[in-house]
């Protein structure tokens, strides 16, 4: 942890959580992050769809929406970063207060609903980013769209050739009618729109670009087994697995607990880690899988992998614990690598799918 963190903390933690993301965030664009991450070791080093990430640790999307603070988010240690979600034009998102915390099980509660400043201001953030560090660009619909399918391919094709990989929302429970493209007739459109959009960028950029797809911890068994069966018809490179959930637990205490929005944090590990299992024994090992949701350790980090991601991210987790969670997970990852005697981290992914996978609700 920083010293500038070590003094900030105890001031952000009595701000409102929105207020505090905000100061935080400043405070990285002006390069107040104190002495560089530790280098993470060279086990963790992994390769998913043809790009090179020193560790499978990166940064969720949701922390920096408009692409403020990528270099310094890569010098606190993060393997990668997924800027987003980005919209095509600026939009406030919901009315405040839009964010909730849940302290005693180290969760959130949002309904930001896409704040964004849109396409033009993050490509220009975009455009001076740094080379080193994997970012990916996170993109959705405005909530005021005729046409939600073509705001998407819009943000693919204005981001992808500034990014190492684009990744599709269409999970969050924050703007009215997303969902519905996870599934059905809807996914097939996207999916063929998409694929076009990312055409058309690696046309321009001479590389190829990475596809993922974000979906929610909350689809029905059929649901899963929909959006399978239309991957398999038309593929993406990854699949990021999983976004917020609308459930909430018996075992949610505090006095914002019922505040409507999408649940982050430690009570989102298990559904999201099950379902990560679900769908690594049922796709093709051509999709790749990201571990998102209630990471808040080593542990936690390693039973994703085994689960069957081939990356990991943070987002709640490192709001609580700060940069200190950064080294600490990518420690004990290398451990845990060691330890379980494969050669590579990526030997490690899908060990325990089958058990996961097969985990009671409650177990």
């Amino acid at each position: 942890m920083s010293y500038i963190e070590a003094l900030a903390g105890p001031l952000l933690r009595q701000l409102a959580p929105e207020t505090a993301h905000h100061l935080a965030l400043r405070v990285l664009e002006a390069g107040g992050v104190g002495a560089p991450g530790i280098e993470p070791d060279p086990i963790l080093a992994t390769e998913v769809a043809g790009v090179s990430f020193r560790s499978p640790l990166g940064l969720a999307a949701g922390f920096d929406k408009d692409a403020r603070a990528v270099p310094a988010l890569g010098q606190i240690g993060f393997a990668h970063v997924e800027i987003g979600t980005v919209t095509p034009r600026p939009q406030p998102g919901n009315p405040r207060p839009r964010v909730f915390r849940l302290r005693a099980q180290e969760a959130l509660i949002n309904r930001l609903g896409f704040p964004s400043e849109g396409l033009d201001a993050v490509a220009a953030r975009l455009a001076d980013r740094p080379r080193d560090l994997v970012v990916g660009a996170n993109v959705g619909c405005n909530r005021v769209t005729a046409d939600p399918i073509a705001d998407i391919a819009e943000g693919i094709t204005r981001l992808g050739s500034l990014v190492d990989y684009v990744c599709v929302n269409v999970s969050s429970p924050n703007t009215p009618g997303l969902r519905d493209l996870q599934t059905g007739s809807a996914l097939d459109r996207l999916l063929e729109q998409i694929r076009l959009a990312r055409r058309e960028v690696e046309d321009a950029a001479g590389r190829p670009l990475p596809l993922f797809l974000k979906v929610a911890p909350d689809l029905s068994a059929p649901q899963v087994q929909d959006l399978v069966e239309r991957l398999i018809r038309q593929p993406v490179d990854g699949l990021a697995v999983s976004n917020t959930t609308v459930a909430r637990p018996p075992t949610l205490t505090g006095r914002h607990r019922g505040e409507a929005g999408g649940l982050s944090g430690r009570p989102l590990f298990e559904p999201s880690t099950r379902l990560l299992a679900m769908l690594y024994r049922m796709l093709p090992r051509s999709i790749t899988l990201i571990g998102v949701g209630g990471v808040s350790d080593a542990t936690d980090a390693w039973r994703k992998i085994e689960a069957g991601a081939g990356l990991v991210q943070l987002y709640t987790g490192f709001v609580y614990q700060g940069t200190g969670l950064i080294r600490r997970i990518h420690t004990g990852l290398a451990e845990f690598v060691r330890d379980s005697g494969h050669p590579s981290l990526a030997a490690a992914v899908g060990t325990r799918a089958d058990a996961i996978g097969e985990a009671r609700p409650d177990a």
